[in-house]
């Protein structure tokens, strides 16, 4: 644990893998920005691996005043110690307030091992944060400041906000998608700080023989129109409609978690609390209740259609038309209809 220290930096982590940076940091990049300007201190983004350089700009367009950059051929590839010992060695010398990183595999993996290393406290999963004064009145006093962690919680029935009043730094993963991905200002000036870490023998305990990747089979977050099926499609041979649908449209084909689990598709196609967030300019939810941890997921869409059986279905509350009715009805209607659509 560190003291606190209330004119600490705004931090990120910089998830990149083989120099490609995931979306996610470029997200927590702006609102680190955000929350750094209103606490009145600089934001860093701390940059760990091998020949990653010139990722630095990408990171000063999108709002680094610095970027503290580890370059060493061991941390070419992720592995939890070394970067672990990496991110705590950087936080220990610099004593940011708050650390930011994206609630991926790889930030699930690291952002425990290192707020355990700090002592500090850890939220999970946030959707949302925010700075505000907070009022203690055991102690009678109020903390200055804070960084409201805000994220679901009792399976998404309510909304919790977490503070770390007196262990720092204030850390937290933040889930992908959430934040939106701002345009990078490419004349923004930033300073690049070139950093070395002292490793332990035992951090490379490890060794990495064999990397094995598998590519992603969907990319909901970049679809511009997302056709999702709920556990009302009713089977794995009746989540053909939604696969037709998507297909007469050009979109991209999400599920709810019920379908997922009753074995309709795999959860790569999940949308939602527990999958991806999404904001397509077209989302049309066929056979979804429309519970929050799926609303969470998608109701900020440009435009929402949902088709449901039961009139009283919450999915109703966040679309912007509804078709009340029988999907295997409704689904090969639409579809017939925009295949008769005359060509332009």
């Amino acid at each position: 644990m560190i003291s606190v220290n209330r004119s600490g930096e705004v931090w990120v982590f910089a998830e990149q893998e083989d120099g490609s940076v995931h979306d996610v940091a470029l997200e927590l990049c702006g609102k680190a920005r955000e929350l750094a300007d209103r606490l009145g201190v600089r934001m860093g983004v701390v940059l760990a691996g091998w020949n990653v350089r010139e990722l630095s700009y990408r990171f000063i367009g999108h709002g680094a005043d610095r970027v503290y950059l580890v370059e060493d051929r061991r941390l070419e590839h992720y592995q939890t110690q070394p970067y672990a010992r990496t991110v705590c060695t950087l936080i220990e010398k610099h004593k940011p307030q708050i650390v930011l990183f994206g609630a991926t595999a790889l930030g699930r993996d690291l952002a425990p091992r290192c707020a355990s290393q700090m002592r500090c406290g850890l939220t999970a999963d946030c959707t949302d944060l925010d700075i505000a004064d907070v009022p203690d009145p055991a102690a009678k006093t109020t903390h200055k400041s804070l960084l409201l962690q805000i994220r679901p919680a009792f399976g998404g029935n309510i909304i919790a906000t977490i503070i770390n009043p007196e262990r720092w730094p204030q850390m937290a993963t933040v889930r992908e998608g959430v934040m939106p991905l701002r345009e990078p200002n490419l004349q923004r000036k930033g300073e690049i700080v070139a950093e070395k870490v002292a490793f332990e023998e035992q951090d490379f305990a490890v060794r990495l023989i064999e990397r094995h990747r598998e590519p992603r089979k969907v990319n909901l977050k970049g679809a511009r129109t997302i056709v999702a099926g709920g556990g009302g499609v009713g089977s794995k041979a009746n989540f053909k409609l939604i696969h037709d649908l998507a297909g007469a449209i050009g979109g991209a084909v999400g599920a709810s978690r019920a379908a997922v689990d009753g074995g309709f598709i795999d959860k790569a196609h999940q949308v939602g609390q527990t999958g991806t967030t999404v904001r397509p300019a077209l989302y049309i939810a066929c056979g979804i209740s429309g519970a929050i941890q799926h609303r969470a997921g998608m109701e900020e869409s440009a435009k929402i259609v949902a088709v449901n059986w039961d009139k009283e279905a919450p999915i109703f509350g966040v679309a912007h038309y509804g078709i009340v009715g029988d999907l295997n009805q409704v689904i090969p209607m639409m579809v017939k209809a925009i295949k008769e659509r005359p060509k332009e």
